[in-house]
């Protein structure tokens, strides 16, 4: 064979080789993606029962701050695998052009997520204040129900999120689209939801989604079934017992709840009454292959501390019986374990922090 027939039949084949390994290449990223969507999918039907907190450094716009490593390493240290971040999306964008966002902020969040992978913690990210919602003070402007516009900028937040994380697995990262949607009727509601997961599944179809229940998070969306979303309810009932003391719900003028069962009129709230309000609405969804976790709960500090027990562990044994996981609200703060600021409790000293070890060990019973 002549030098220029061999090189050119060498060259064929080098060519042939290269486009071989492009297509195999393609073939496994197309099979891995497959995979990756499969297992979102599978974990919407069926959540796992993590159990955690939320962390509120992002709560709201005006206490804006970066998340904290120990929290993660506490967490996972105690046994918790989850962790929820209700944010206030104005932390990172910028107020005279919604669709522009802050780098430096967004870092923090990607640390608290890089934080989730070092510690095996799962981590749900979360729109408490999304633009045209809010359930906290003041109120948005826009209406994200009605208004395109406001639409347009949530299904923008998603889609950044969905672009900055894809090829994180579902099992390490969720998006819970936004917190306690209320005064809104299910088919409305789930039309945003839809269009939201849309944008996110356009960039990253692997993401596992969460919506939180209809009327504070406390009414399940049959709307969203065929929706691949998990669905996210809540912990706070009786809320004369978990907001005794809140200004913010005019809980300062109700009477305290001396003892758990709670007696309210007519009425005894005790366990079978939590179960029959908070977890037999929620199995009929489940039923339906929506998967069900519980993304917050807990008491205010004014309810005396053994009160708060004895309801808690019903409600924890509930949730375990269901199969459920859960997040308390919150971790560092007056619902939590740390710095709650309960008159009633000897706390331990824990790195610098106030510990209730009570509540601390009732939780990792469950």
């Amino acid at each position: 064979m002549r030098r220029r027939d061999f090189l050119a039949a060498v060259g064929v084949g080098a060519t042939s080789l290269c486009v071989c390994r492009l297509t195999e290449a393609a073939a496994n990223e197309a099979a891995a993606n497959e995979t990756a969507k499969n297992a979102a999918a599978k974990l919407a039907k069926k959540l796992p029962r993590w159990r955690g907190f939320n962390l509120l450094e992002k709560f709201n716009a005006g206490n804006n701050r970066a998340f904290v490593e120990d929290d993660f390493k506490w967490m996972a240290d105690w046994g918790f695998d989850f962790v929820r971040l209700p944010m206030d999306y104005r932390c990172w964008t910028e107020p005279n052009d919604p669709y522009k966002y802050r780098e430096k902020v967004l870092a923090e969040i990607d640390q608290a997520v890089q934080f989730g992978q070092k510690y095996k913690i799962h981590v749900s990210l979360n729109l408490h204040r999304a633009p045209g919602y809010t359930v906290a003070q003041p109120p948005e402007k826009m209406n994200l129900w009605t208004d395109e516009e406001a639409q347009r900028q949530f299904d923008a937040q998603w889609a950044n999120f969905a672009r900055r994380y894809k090829g994180i697995p579902p099992a390490q990262l969720s998006f819970d689209l936004v917190n306690e949607p209320a005064r809104v009727k299910g088919p409305d509601y789930a039309k945003v939801a839809k269009r939201a997961a849309e944008a996110i599944r356009k960039v990253d179809p692997n993401r596992l989604i969460i919506s939180d229940g209809l009327d504070w998070g406390r009414t399940p969306i049959f709307e969203l079934v065929d929706a691949g979303m998990a669905q996210s309810t809540r912990g706070y009932e009786p809320f004369r017992l978990t907001h005794y003391g809140a200004s913010w719900v005019g809980g300062e003028k109700w009477a305290k709840p001396e003892s758990w069962p709670l007696r309210e009129g007519n009425q005894l709230r005790d366990r079978q009454w939590l179960y029959n309000d908070r977890i037999v609405p929620w199995k009929k969804l489940e039923a339906a292959g929506v998967g069900v976790h519980v993304g917050e709960w807990g008491a205010y500090n004014r309810t005396p501390h053994q009160v708060v027990l004895g309801w808690m562990k019903d409600m924890l044994e509930l949730w375990k019986e269901a199969g459920w996981g859960w997040a308390l609200w919150n971790f560092r703060g007056a619902f939590g374990i740390l710095d709650s600021g309960r008159s009633d409790v000897e706390y331990v000293e824990f790195h610098g922090r106030k510990l209730d070890q009570q509540m601390l060990d009732l939780l990792r019973k469950y």
